[in-house]
């Protein structure tokens, strides 16, 4: 197997386009046409987690955080970028990163975390315009299943957990074949009649020439009439962020008890306790200060985050407990994710995780 498959499966769960716009995400080093020997998983990569890589016989690294971020003016052993991408240059190691795409999607970064703090009715916080655009095909009726399962196959047709949804209308089509046309049915230079369904089904837009293409392929006319629209709905699967509820309420100090021990920190930066009981919880891993005011407008109890700044501790008010937890702490849980992930769809091919420890911060306790 390739490196190619493996990065398109994952592009399949968080395709590149969900990135924001200032992100690094997708192939940084190295090439995808090579077999793959083996994967690493990381938060980070590091030159220790590139040649643990190669001791490991990985040739693909598989990180959260890109290596590369901004443009590089020079590559030199002078910072641990540089020592990165030298190490990976030199052992023919592929990096690859899936960064905010799979903070974007509801089964990415934020909804493991949801997951280990046991919330239930999950939804996502900040739901972007998703870039969704809808498909009318006008198909006989002897080919509707066919069409149907193709754009189906291609990736039409998903609203938040559902799949395959469609409408149909039925009704009676009419064309006039032309000198020269091959009509699938009716005669040259007469009008016909048949019997059609109108098939309409939504899909992501970075989708659109797959689906089009499957579409044609299993349609049976010489010439398929069909629509595209773009539509302004959001996905609510897609966005920054994540709330949902505990199945029982707790108070604030249990609550921030169990945020220790799920992610396993030993300080956790806070505004001051409200007493008034935990419910509903909204997250985001890493820096998530921008999304304090969704919390807010959501409803929640506390919000769980990273990053934030002195100030930004004030922008609750009494109205919310605001928690940090550390950037490392809160994406930890990343790479378990990533692993099981490709370990449930390659379960013979050699998936590991880093045992390198890329946390650039420490904290001094004396008791």
């Amino acid at each position: 197997m390739n490196i190619t498959a493996i990065l398109s499966f994952l592009e399949s769960l968080a395709p590149l386009v969900y990135q924001e716009s200032y992100d690094n995400c997708g192939l940084l080093t190295g090439s995808s046409a090579r077999e793959c020997t083996g994967v690493m998983v990381t938060l980070d990569t590091t030159d220790a987690v590139v040649m643990e890589a190669v001791l490991r016989k990985c040739n693909l690294v598989v990180t959260h955080h890109p290596i590369i971020f901004g443009g590089l003016k020079k590559i030199s052993a002078d910072n641990y970028v540089g020592k990165a991408v030298i190490a990976a240059i030199k052992n023919d190691i592929a990096i690859y990163a899936i960064h905010t795409n799979l903070d974007n999607v509801i089964g990415g970064v934020n909804g493991k975390m949801a997951g280990l703090l046991g919330l239930i009715n999950q939804k996502v916080m900040n739901p972007v315009p998703a870039g969704l655009k809808k498909l009318f095909v006008f198909v006989p009726d002897t080919h509707l299943e066919k069409v149907r399962d193709a754009v189906f196959r291609a990736g039409a047709g998903h609203i938040g957990n559902y799949s395959e949804a469609g409408f149909i209308t039925e009704g009676t089509g009419s064309f006039k074949a032309g000198k020269g046309a091959h009509p699938f049915v009716g005669e040259e230079d007469r009008r016909h009649y048949e019997k059609e369904s109108r098939l309409e089904t939504i899909f992501p837009a970075f989708l659109e020439t797959s689906i089009v293409a499957a579409m044609i392929s299993a349609h049976p006319y010489e010439e398929v009439a069909y629509d595209i629209l773009d539509l302004a709905n959001r996905d609510p699967s897609l966005g920054s962020g994540l709330i949902g509820d505990l199945p029982e309420e707790m108070d604030e100090k249990a609550f921030l008890t169990l945020v220790r021990e799920t992610f396993r920190v030993s300080v956790i930066r806070h505004t001051r306790f409200r007493n008034r009981p935990i419910r509903k919880c909204a997250l985001c891993g890493g820096a998530g200060s921008f999304l304090i005011p969704k919390a807010l407008a959501g409803g929640a109890d506390v919000f769980l985050t990273a990053d934030l700044k002195y100030h930004e501790f004030f922008d609750a008010g009494d109205q919310l407990l605001i928690a940090d937890l550390g950037h490392f702490e809160s994406e930890q849980y990343t790479i378990d994710l990533l692993y099981d992930i490709l370990r449930e769809k390659y379960p013979n091919f050699a998936v590991q995780k880093t045992t390198v420890n890329t946390n650039p911060v420490h904290y001094f306790f004396q008791a």
